[in-house]
């Protein structure tokens, strides 16, 4: 990871788009300690935006972007911290030559960025995805993993989450509407450290989509579970039962997402597992941590960071592509109390079927 120097901060600003929600608000003031009066929050919400000295942005309006970015012009990147419909934003921001890092998990808004790359490489822009805990921390677990066996033929990757952390409105939609998802694989119990044996269920998170193309591993699976026993076991018995599929509809989606911001069962831990098979060969990472949603900012961040000091490749590239990026678990295990778990200590591989 770069260290920032006093020489080497941006002279451009920094735009960080949803900078006053739960996540935008720690990418904010992270990348404020680093760069002072270079960082400018943006959203919908104009008053709010001005009142903490930032500017109106919508991304669900790209022309509107763009204009802003004219207007401004003197934008060295962009993190985008709320989710636009589809690639509009990041186009406006690639096409004029300024970084990009997008916090979004949803596969197919990823597969409309990647599709940017020719764009970026043009203007000499660089696009960073999968950024956050999963996907992001998730993905640079997984390449440890399957370089450790020198390739991996399976990747399974284990995501528990604290059911007590006041998680952002757009994370809670994002988790109801996959949770309406059918089962693709079957529940696994894995040893997570500090929190034992966890059931985690197939859930579609971006890595097992992303992660056979950047890494070529033929079998990538994501599962999830939380860190409250009862409340995993409730959602995934609804999910059974075909409950959830309503949650397609968007009356029922809202009704359920209002619901589950209500819910704060358990506490704010989370942790992560990446295992990789090749034959006889296994290796396993694991990460813990705390605040799901901060984490999230922190990793936004550091790529931040890395992009307006260091030297990026041109493209679009998830993030566990950028070499650079390979030591931001330590980073954050050095400076804000996340716990890497590297394969001597992270008990076995997976427990059962």
């Amino acid at each position: 990871m770069t260290t920032v120097k006093p020489d080497a901060a941006p002279t451009r600003r920094i735009l960080v788009v949803g900078g006053y929600g739960a996540v935008g608000t720690v990418v904010t003031a992270t990348l404020d300690q680093w760069f002072p009066g270079r960082v400018m929050p943006a959203g919908r919400d104009a008053a709010r935006a001005r009142r903490l000295g930032g500017v109106r942005v919508d991304v669900t309006d790209p022309d509107g972007m763009g204009r802003a970015l004219d207007e401004l012009g003197d934008v060295a990147a962009v993190v985008l911290c709320a989710e636009p419909p589809d690639g509009g934003a990041a186009r406006a921001c690639l096409e004029r030559g300024v970084h990009l890092v997008d916090i979004g998990a949803t596969s197919r808004l990823l597969d409309a960025v990647a599709g940017l790359h020719d764009v970026a490489v043009s203007s000499g822009a660089t696009a960073v995805l999968s950024v956050g805990v999963a996907p992001g921390l998730t993905n640079l677990l997984a390449r440890r993993a399957h370089e450790d066996v020198g390739g991996a033929r399976q990747l399974d990757l284990t995501v528990m989450l604290g059911s007590g952390e006041h998680h952002g409105g757009d994370a809670v939609r994002w988790t109801v509407e996959h949770l309406a998802d059918p089962a693709t694989a079957p529940a696994q119990r894995t040893a997570l450290p500090g929190y034992g044996t966890r059931t985690a269920h197939p859930f579609p998170f971006s890595d097992q989509h992303t992660l056979p193309r950047t890494l070529g591993v033929p079998a990538v699976t994501t599962r999830l579970c939380l860190d409250s026993r009862p409340l995993t076991a409730a959602l995934f018995a609804l999910r059974r039962t075909g409950l959830l599929r309503a949650a397609r509809r968007p009356g029922v989606r809202r009704m359920l997402t209002g619901a589950l911001s209500r819910v704060h069962l358990g506490g704010d831990g989370f942790a992560l597992r990446a295992d990789a098979r090749r034959g006889d060969r296994r290796a396993a990472w694991a990460l813990t941590g705390h605040g799901q949603s901060r984490a999230t900012g922190l990793v936004a961040a550091y790529v931040v960071r890395e992009l307006v000091t260091g030297v990026p490749p041109a493209g679009v590239h998830h993030i566990e592509q950028l070499p650079a990026l390979a030591g931001l678990p330590e980073a954050l295990a050095a400076e804000h109390g996340v716990v890497l778990h590297g394969p001597d200590s992270v008990a076995g591989p997976r427990v059962g079927g």
